[in-house]
């Protein structure tokens, strides 16, 4: 996995989302739709000094990985065992501690080709993301469990082909959804269920062709779905 992918997945993204070719780059994409979502920061290994990728900054001392599983002697104490000493007082137990208590990044298991990523499980090809379960294809994300083809998504399941998703469930097709479920074809939803090609509708379910909650002429629906996908998209 690597920025040409992960590109390469966006543009899959944006394109089956609103129909047409994605004008941003990674980083444009990022900075116009997902800047509020929580996502890896940049730190280095205290050993190695080497870049790496952790869920949190706060800890004083990381270590990647592999480099905590690392067996070639390259890593002192690769196994954490510092050598017997005399424990007096408070000052020692936490001189002690402060030896040993590395906070480890980029922590994938069962995972393939992930990048720039920590707490990944049993996914593949995932990009600068938290907390991704038995998932592929997944972008900038804070929290995704089986879901494939995504960017964006924050405390969700079973998504596909959507983008900036929060505390939802089955959304397919989708923009900007929040704690919604069973979201097919349609953007700006909140609050809402089992909804199939609306937009800007919130608190309702059930719904097909509605604009803020406003049954519309399914012709007149795609007229204004168009305009509303160039504003989206326009840079």
């Amino acid at each position: 996995m690597n920025e040409k992918v992960a590109q390469e997945i966006l543009d899959k993204i944006v394109a089956q989302i609103f129909g047409y070719k994605n004008p941003y780059t990674l980083e444009q994409f990022q900075q116009k739709f997902l800047f509020d979502v929580r996502l890896p920061v940049e730190v280095n290994d205290s050993i190695t000094g080497e870049s790496t990728w952790a869920q949190s900054a706060n800890p004083v001392k990381f270590i990647t990985m592999k480099n905590s599983q690392n067996e070639s002697g390259v890593v002192p104490f690769q196994d954490f065992t510092p050598p017997p000493r005399e424990m007096n007082s408070l000052e020692d137990v936490l001189a002690a501690w402060n030896e040993i208590n590395y906070t480890t990044t980029e922590r994938y298991l069962d995972s393939l080709n992930v990048f720039e990523s920590d707490n990944i499980y049993e996914s593949e090809m995932v990009y600068r993301s938290l907390d991704v379960h038995y998932s592929k294809n997944i972008l900038f994300s804070d929290g995704a469990k089986n879901s494939e083809f995504v960017v964006g998504s924050q405390r969700s399941n079973n998504l596909a082909y959507s983008a900036r998703v929060e505390d939802s469930t089955n959304c397919s097709n989708s923009f900007s959804v929040s704690w919604s479920a069973n979201i097919t074809n349609s953007l700006f939803i909140s609050d809402a269920g089992d909804m199939y090609e609306c937009m800007f509708c919130s608190h309702t379910r059930g719904k097909r062709f509605c604009i803020a909650n406003i049954q519309m002429e399914e012709e007149q629906y795609y007229k204004l779905k168009k305009q509303v996908i160039e504003w989206i998209l326009s840079t």
